[in-house]
């Protein structure tokens, strides 16, 4: 539901009575939002989310070469998920869920990053490409579709083709992580009118934004102000290093790029998966970004924001703008608080604050588009918490979509 609300205190009788006057303008249908997942498909979410695990004392997300050497499984190597989950399988194990519980609501999309490598031996380049026309594109969101069955379905689909990118083998998630190209190129994907339909990129990474070839910062030129997101690190500063921009943090650009979103009224939510989020830089780089996107974590209370967060009841966001997630339990919580946000608000339903509501429920006066309605079984009913409209105005209020919205204004007379 998207709206307006105004709250007017006009004294009728300023020796009898006072009238609180609460307007909604609702638009219940046609409004539900248009939500890209762009999602990092780089070489890291093949890692393993627990290296160290073991089962009966034995590392299960280690191995050993063919000459005896220890390793932990990976991109080159990839892990037996059924008993060592990687980032890529906890994500798909999370995502299932969140689609089946929120494709009703919005009409999804997917889009994934960097562009999809199809070659054996890729050079940096093609490691590092952003997301791009093609087949970075796996699913397109449904402008035709808006019924909640035709939108279920579709987010079903969505998630068979996520759960089909392997965890290993030549489709397997690689490459870098160019964040502000993709961002860039998702936003051109969002082109409907925000006003009435909210747009929102929704981008789940595991790393830090690099691969930039037009990154401001040179490893080469001025290495201190390079953070060098590649191992070894030395990459960004070697003489005719492909890595000289393109392993340089790219915070400044993607933050900017979110920024530009903003201006265009696309929203940007962040979750941050794994290790690199969580520490050294990721917290900065998440939260400015997060900051920016307009749809930064929000709270009542300390305990909204989780451990070792708090809240900010003035401006009501947690001081972590972003969400972080290590493992499928967490990166399923951070998703169902997202689709709760998603969730549109509730058009049969004006809820008033205690202290408006009059004691005696015939002081309370609705007009529909202007028009005084008297409380039935078919117009409306009033409850502890507000007004509840019922029947064939319920399903009229319902039915209202941004070019022909209803207004409703609800006046609680209260004896003074």
């Amino acid at each position: 539901m998207a709206g307006c609300q105004t709250y007017d205190f006009e004294p009728v009788d300023p020796l009898a009575i006072a009238q609180t006057t609460k307007e909604t303008v609702i638009t219940a249908r046609g409004s539900k939002p248009d939500v890209m997942l762009l999602v990092d498909t780089s070489g890291s979410m093949t890692l393993p989310v627990e290296p160290e695990k073991t089962v009966n004392g034995v590392k299960v997300c280690h191995g050993k070469d063919d000459q005896g050497r220890d390793y932990v499984c990976g991109e080159s190597l990839p892990c037996d998920t059924s008993v060592c989950p990687t980032r890529w399988s906890e994500l798909q194990a999370a995502m299932g869920p969140f689609l089946a519980e929120s494709g009703k609501l919005v009409r999804f999309g997917l889009t994934t990053y960097p562009a999809p490598i199809t070659v054996a031996s890729p050079s940096v380049a093609q490691l590092c490409a952003p997301a791009a026309a093609g087949e970075s594109v796996r699913v397109i969101i449904p402008t035709s579709l808006d019924s909640d069955e035709e939108l279920q379905a579709h987010a079903n689909n969505l998630n068979t083709v996520l759960q089909a990118i392997p965890n290993g083998g030549a489709n397997r998630p690689r490459g870098g992580t160019p964040t502000s190209g993709s961002l860039k190129f998702t936003g051109s994907l969002l082109t409907s009118d925000s006003v009435d339909r909210p747009q929102i990129i929704i981008l789940l990474t595991d790393g830090l934004p690099n691969c930039n070839d037009l990154n401001e910062y040179s490893g080469r030129e001025n290495p201190q102000a390079c953070a060098c997101t590649v191992t070894p690190s030395t990459l960004c500063s070697a003489e005719d290093s492909p890595y000289e921009r393109r392993g340089c943090l790219d915070k400044n650009a993607s933050v900017a790029e979110v920024e530009a979103l903003k201006a265009r009224n696309i929203s940007t939510i962040v979750i941050g998966f794994g290790a690199e989020t969580s520490a050294g830089a990721g917290p900065q780089v998440l939260n400015e970004m997060a900051g920016a996107g307009g749809f930064a974590r929000s709270c009542r209370a300390d305990i909204d924001c989780g451990a070792g967060d708090t809240c900010d009841v003035a401006t009501q966001l947690c001081g972590r703008a972003f969400y972080q997630a290590g493992n499928q339990v967490e990166l399923a919580a951070a998703l169902k608080s997202i689709s709760e946000r998603l969730q549109p608000g509730e058009p049969c339903f004006i809820p008033l604050d205690p202290s408006q509501l009059p004691s005696d429920p015939a002081l309370i006066v609705v007009y529909i588009n202007g028009e005084r309605t008297l409380a039935g079984p078919d117009t409306w009913a009033v409850g502890e918490a507000g007004v509840r409209f019922t029947g064939s105005t319920c399903t009229r209020l319902e039915a209202s979509r941004p070019e022909d919205p209803i207004s409703v204004e609800v006046r609680a007379i209260r004896e003074l």
